[in-house]
């Protein structure tokens, strides 16, 4: 079997977004599109007489064309017409109809109906082109991820979407169990309990498992496949209706107030206040609302109560088939960042929930390790040590990757994948380092190794950095140019292990003293780059389409980017100010990225 053949992909199809992994040099990762992202939002639009748009185009397109964009198709999927509430049909954004035999369509208009397997399929190629491209190789197999709490009949559904984008369905697991795969729980070497929150955009399931030697047995599960995060929108939503207006919005006017109160919620997932902009929303009124987080909790309490009854119903199942104490609570779906839902779930369960994971890509890394086990790219693992600091490498602005957390046991190997930060770029430098703070200074350097590879735009050039600690505690960095497959390697003895305890003690507490200074200085580096990739594509927009903008959008425009570069040249790094001003211009130039978008398609015709 050749290397195109054996390769596996995992898919998280996620409500509000879908994710693609595979394991790559032994160590499992989440692939990126060309522009870098990971998280595809799982969003078809249909712009009159054009292809379809998907991902973030398709969601840039929703206020422009709500009734022609779809979102959260997953709520649809492999259910009939007849089991559709009227606050469903209402709610959807789009219109809902029934099909011949029952099942649902998307009418988009008095010609075209679409089914809820073929816009999934169309999220689902999109991915698999976008591994195609990452790999740089074709890919046809694939473990798809479900709720738990999915019946046979949406599971096929999910299958068959999955056929119509071109891939074979090796495997369809549980949500559930493919976090407790990412989250490393397969590798414990003693029986344990464990509980998986997940709170995903349309989805919400609460599954108890148990695990002994890799062996995963669902004890219990209950969920709700009609709750989720588009329902805390929704609540925010209806608050911002009722104080902008307490008439009947036309559907570009929902669909605004849609798109805000996602905005909103999370904003105030780490903020404790927002305000919220609609401009030009009625009759060319201008309107700002405020929200406290203290308001947020309050509008979004009852929706967070319905996932209570469920939890318990789950525990008390768990229970009552003799199982133990649960140990560990995960958390999945990006609302889970939400501290009010972490505070619940302190009450509820008496558990501190695990936030030691990314919650949107926890369930994509788990599909990426199924696949590999399927297709024989990971192994199992015994379990001899763990490691007293974190291991990582010194990316582009000086940040430190962590790439090995600090006590993860042993052997271990973890890795990812990273690419040139400049253009004509002609090597890496893999400076490996150790330690607990931000800012790579800081930290301890282990070793470095250098990578030579041919130059080319910026991110052009792609490198896998593997770490692998074997039982002796001997550290192994393996730095693969993936163009050339020429690999270089560093071994590094002891030092990822034996490191004296009061060093530890000191790098630790420093890491606390230092926490808010080195945390201001990573947000400011992240928001610089994001400044420096915002202000040329915005004059290169403004020199192609900029003519056709009202005068006030252009204004708009002027202003925030004028606002950019005074912070950018402060002397103070004031990472929130420039974080804030950097939405302020990714919001204000929306209607510039939806001329480009038709542009681009009047070049076509």
């Amino acid at each position: 079997m050749n290397e195109n053949e054996s390769i596996i992909i995992g898919i998280d199809l996620g409500t509000t977004n879908s994710l693609v992994g595979v394991v790559d040099s032994g160590f499992p990762i989440v692939l990126a599109d060309q522009n870098g992202d990971r998280l595809l939002p799982s969003c078809v639009s249909w712009p009159a007489g054009q292809p379809p748009l998907i991902g973030n185009e398709a969601l840039r397109s929703r206020i422009l064309s709500p009734g022609r964009t779809v979102t959260s198709i997953k709520r649809f999927i492999g259910r009939t017409f007849a089991d559709l509430s009227e606050d469903e049909i209402r709610e959807a954004g789009f219109t809902v109809v029934p099909g011949t035999v029952g099942e649902i369509e998307v009418q988009l208009d008095s010609e075209t109906r679409i089914s809820p397997e073929k816009i999934s399929s169309l999220i689902l190629q999109r991915l698999k082109e976008n591994a195609e491209a990452a790999l740089e190789m074709p890919v046809t197999r694939a473990v798809i991820t479900v709720p738990a709490y999915f019946n046979n009949t949406q599971r096929e559904a999910t299958k068959r979407a999955a056929e119509l984008a071109g891939l074979t369905v090796e495997r369809i697991i549980n949500e559930p169990t493919a976090a407790a795969l990412a989250y490393g729980l397969d590798k414990l070497d003693e029986e344990s309990t464990v509980a998986v929150y997940d709170l995903g955009g349309g989805t919400f399931d609460l599954s108890i498992l148990q695990m002994k030697d890799g062996f995963f047995e669902v004890i219990s599960t209950a969920g709700d496949t009609r709750l989720g995060g588009d329902d805390l929108d929704r609540a925010i939503a209806q608050h911002f209706i009722e104080v902008l207006s307490p008439g009947p919005l036309s559907p570009e006017e929902e669909a605004t107030v849609m798109v805000r109160a996602r905005e909103a919620k999370e904003a105030l997932s780490s903020e404790e206040s927002v305000i919220i902009r609609f401009p030009f929303f009625r009759e060319n009124e201008s309107y700002e609302v405020a929200l406290t987080r203290a308001r947020f909790e309050e509008l979004i309490a009852p929706v967070i109560e319905r996932t209570r009854p469920i939890c318990q119903r789950a525990f008390a199942e768990a229970a009552n088939k003799g199982a133990g104490r649960v140990q560990k609570l995960i958390l999945v779906g990006g609302s889970t960042r939400i501290p009010l839902v972490r505070e619940k779930l302190k009450t509820w369960l008496d558990l501190e929930p695990d936030v030691s994971q990314h919650p949107d890509e926890t369930v994509a890394l788990g599909a990426a390790i199924q696949a590999g086990m399927l297709c024989g790219r990971v192994r199992q693992i015994i379990l001899v040590d763990v490691t007293p600091l974190s291991l990582g490498i010194e990316t582009f602005g000086g940040l430190m990757n962590v790439i090995i957390p600090r006590n993860t046991t042993i052997p271990t190997k973890a890795g990812e994948l990273f690419t040139n930060a400049v253009d004509n770029q002609e090597s890496m430098a893999i400076r490996v380092l150790q330690g607990e703070r931000e800012l790579a200074k800081d930290n301890w350097l282990l070793g470095e190794v250098t990578v030579p590879f041919s130059p080319g735009p910026r991110s052009s050039a792609r490198v896998g950095v593997q770490f692998s600690i074997d039982r002796n505690g001997i550290l192994e960095v393996l730095a693969r140019d993936t163009a050339t497959g020429e690999d270089h390697v560093l071994e590094i003895r002891n030092a990822a292990i034996n490191v004296d305890d009061e060093a530890v003690e000191r790098m630790v507490s420093e890491s606390i003293d230092y926490a808010f200074e080195d945390m201001n200085e990573r947000i400011w580096t992240e928001a610089t780059f994001k400044s420096a990739e915002l202000l040329p594509a915005v004059a290169e927009a403004l020199t192609l389409v900029g003519s056709l903008l009202p005068d006030e959008d252009r204004a708009a425009i002027d202003r925030a980017s004028m606002n950019v570069r005074q912070i950018l040249e402060g002397t103070e790094h004031n990472a929130p100010a420039l974080k804030a001003a950097n939405s302020a211009l990714d919001e204000a130039t929306q209607t510039l990225a939806a001329l480009l978008v038709e542009a681009a398609f009047s070049d076509l015709d």
